[in-house]
């Protein structure tokens, strides 16, 4: 994972939603400054923020932290046995429907 701010995939993403880094800042509660000084990597950005960012954005929180150089938090093992079993479940009911 690379762990600098990808400007041009965050720009891209904003265009084909017809926003602007203005709308990307509010939206997390950024003012434009801070936002520019984060694309330039002088500014760290919060989970939080980064998650305001996938949401608008339309991609999931790891793409967006991934691509705005921040790493995740990891996940406990119990979150991910979890979302294992989620992935399970679907699948099974899946067949199920198949099946019928």
């Amino acid at each position: 994972m690379a762990l600098f701010f990808d400007q041009a995939w965050y720009d891209a993403r904003l265009a084909e939603r017809g926003l602007d880094r203005a709308v990307l800042a509010a939206a997390a509660g950024l003012s434009p400054a801070e936002l520019a000084l984060a694309f330039k990597d002088q500014r760290e950005l919060s989970m939080r923020e980064v998650s305001v960012f996938a949401e608008l954005l339309g991609v999931s929180a790891a793409e967006a932290a991934s691509r705005a150089g921040v790493r995740p938090p990891p996940i406990s093992d119990a979150q991910r046995i979890a979302a294992l079993e989620t992935r399970v479940a679907v699948l099974e009911a899946e067949l199920a429907a198949l099946k019928r």
